[in-house]
């Protein structure tokens, strides 16, 4: 291998220490190696960042290994001595089996650093990962309000309380309002009913009122506001952690007015992309890089001239999961191009793998926006299904010419 840098250090992150190797000397002759052990608490993560300032060294590589990565990288991370930090898969470093140590890992890493053969995994800027950390928290909540709806929706049936039958929304303004009556009497009568529905949903009240003719014990009224109350104290959060984004997100304006200009995403789906993927594409060489990255790509897996699975390889899955949840809503537009595109190939591949690739074509047409600061233009896909109308016109008339017929056009008027 040749040697292209002068100094660099290999870090080996573990939970309580790193093992970190230094590599100094000139690229035609056999570095020097200097081996040190630090501690991950703060005295000793500054305590690496002042050696390896006093050394020079400005080109450090480590695993992702976990989340232990993350304080160490922060750390390094100074404007006033910047230094170029790679954080690497350690599917790509992966030494030799049965010769394995910590110096010996901490020293492969700087050998394949100090050789260039090292390819740095995506890290965003410091802005957009503390938008990250907050759409990804979202995430979570919801799916923690999302469990517990299913919690009380479980014990309201176990209950004898069959409110989901006719209320399309149990949770909605009527069916908490009967929730909240059953928490303070333990029943209801049509007199209660009548003052807990709300707007449509009076017109089955008869039909409501014997699914939730029973009585509840004391001790499922308590056990029930428990649970209501826990949903709310949920729902409270999650409305302060969108408030959290929506400050956040106003760093990010013209990014944000690229996206939602895109039919079917919202600022809450621009929000959770922008975190994910930043606003800098030149990140990525090409679109194809990021739907790679992303795993909206199909992979190779080709041995003896066969083809086997092609399924999407692993990606950011944060990614992947909203870009699918936005091809439905835009496959449920159907006055666009992309809907009609996707209900074409839905014909041939099936809904489940039409719909992946139109989350990757939403992708690509994100990293084309982003990347030159343009708008979502439904034009330009008008121009481009004239040419295809066209197209097949031409390859119809060269059919019908290879079959023999003869066509006769209208004379001009």
């Amino acid at each position: 291998m040749q040697d292209l840098l002068e100094i660099c250090c290999g870090l080996d992150i573990h939970k309580e220490s790193v093992v970190a190797c230094l590599l100094t000397g000139a690229t035609e002759v056999k570095p020097a190696s200097e081996i040190r052990t630090f501690s991950t608490m703060a005295p000793g993560l500054l305590e690496l960042k002042t050696w390896l300032q006093q050394c020079g060294c400005r080109h450090v590589a480590m695993e992702s290994t976990g989340i232990y990565w993350v304080p160490i990288y922060e750390t390094l991370e100074d404007e006033s001595y910047p230094m170029h930090l790679l954080v690497v898969n350690a599917r790509h470093i992966k030494n030799v089996p049965g010769k394995k140590t910590d110096m010996r890992d901490a020293e492969w890493i700087a050998t394949l650093l100090r050789a260039g053969l090292l390819r740095s995994s995506f890290i965003p800027e410091k802005c957009i990962r503390e938008l990250r950390h907050l759409t990804r928290y979202r995430k979570s909540i919801v799916h923690d309000i999302t469990a517990q709806k299913n919690r009380i929706e479980k014990f309201l049936q176990g209950a004898g309380f069959r409110l989901s039958v006719f209320l399309a929304d149990t949770f909605g303004a009527s069916g908490r309002n009967v929730m909240r009556h059953l928490i303070a009497r333990g029943s209801i009568d049509l007199q209660g009913l009548e003052l807990c529905l709300k707007t449509q949903t009076r017109q089955k009240i008869n039909d409501i009122l014997i699914s939730v003719n029973g009585t509840m014990s004391v001790h499922q009224q308590q056990f029930l506001a428990m649970m209501l109350d826990h949903l709310e104290m949920l729902e409270m959060h999650l409305r302060q952690i969108e408030q959290a984004i929506e400050q956040e997100t106003q760093k990010f304006e013209a990014a944000m007015n690229i996206l939602t200009s895109i039919p079917g995403i919202h600022t809450t789906a621009a929000a959770a992309l922008l975190a994910e993927i930043g606003t800098n594409m030149d990140c990525f060489p090409t679109s194809e890089h990021l739907s790679s990255w992303a795993g909206m790509s199909p992979g190779n897996n080709e041995s003896a001239g066969k083809r086997k699975s092609t399924s999407t390889n692993h990606g950011n899955s944060y990614v992947k999961s909203m870009l699918c949840e936005i091809a439905w809503v835009v496959a449920s537009k159907r006055k666009y191009y992309l809907s009609n595109w996707y209900w074409k190939l839905k014909q041939r591949k099936g809904a489940k793998k039409a719909i992946v690739a139109l989350g990757r074509k939403l992708l690509v047409m994100i990293y084309a926006m982003l990347k030159r600061g343009t708008f979502y233009d439904e034009d330009c896909f008008k121009q481009r299904q004239k040419q295809l109308e066209n197209k097949r016109v031409f390859r119809m008339l060269s059919e019908l010419h290879r079959l023999g017929y003869q066509l006769s056009y209208p004379a001009a008027q």
